[in-house]
């Protein structure tokens, strides 16, 4: 169930500084804080579906979200996971178009959302922002390509290592010789972010873990081998 939240004043939001909002001058950040609304989402929440209209932008104070679409047969592709400081509506928003795909509450969240006025107001009267968001959206594009790259090139067993990667790069915890993952996915969700079936992730993870390359806690992955996943995935940093 959706509530709001005290409005934290967005100067004194910690996860302002990981936002495109961190170098807003300050008429611009309090005009954004007196107009937004602080909205605590519980995990499996919805938080905006494809085909629906934007009325303004979402900005992760904490949480994570997903950010997916549904083929014909009610898979989903998992296109990326958004995290604190992120923004999410944005690209719709400015190409005046409805939302593309859906966002869904992965990690309990709170979310700032922005109205569309608000946003535009600030995006067309601060012209670095505007760099920003354009550089952002280029930024997408770019990893949109690659992705879809990957997806005619590389092996699932190549996919599924640079996503247990990137995963540790996002929320990994250091504890020694290993990384544990520090978010709870399902099988599926894995399979939704590698673009394969649940029984290929489930599989491939089995033998991850028999190549001591990862180890296995419940949900939760922990990885042992990051060099070995990386020569894996045929990905060089």
């Amino acid at each position: 169930m959706k509530s709001h939240s005290a409005n934290t004043p967005c100067e004194l939001c910690a996860s302002r500084k990981h936002s495109m909002l961190s170098d807003l001058p300050e008429q611009h950040v309090c005009n954004i804080s007196e107009n937004k609304n602080l909205i605590s989402h519980r995990k499996g929440q919805i938080l905006y579906y494809e085909g629906t209209k934007p009325l303004g932008i979402f900005c992760i104070n904490s949480g994570v979200v997903k950010v997916y679409k549904t083929a014909s047969n009610g898979k989903e592709q998992i296109l990326h996971l958004a995290k604190e400081g992120d923004f999410l509506g944005y690209s719709a928003l400015l190409g005046e178009e409805n939302y593309s795909n859906s966002a869904m509450i992965v990690e309990d969240a709170k979310i700032c959302f922005i109205p569309k006025e608000t946003f535009l107001a600030t995006l067309f009267n601060n012209t670095p922002f505007f760099k920003r968001i354009t550089k952002a959206l280029s930024h997408e594009l770019g990893i949109m390509e690659e992705k879809l790259t990957d997806a005619t090139q590389k092996s699932i067993r190549e996919r599924l290592a640079f996503v247990i990667l990137q995963l540790a790069s996002s929320y990994g915890v250091d504890g020694g010789e290993t990384q544990k993952i520090d978010l709870v996915l399902s099988r599926e969700e894995i399979a939704g972010m590698v673009g394969t079936a649940t029984e290929s992730v489930i599989r491939l993870l089995s033998e991850f873990k028999k190549d001591n390359l990862i180890e296995l806690e419940g949900k939760r992955i922990i990885v042992k081998d990051k060099r070995g996943l990386a020569r894996l995935s045929d990905f060089y940093a």
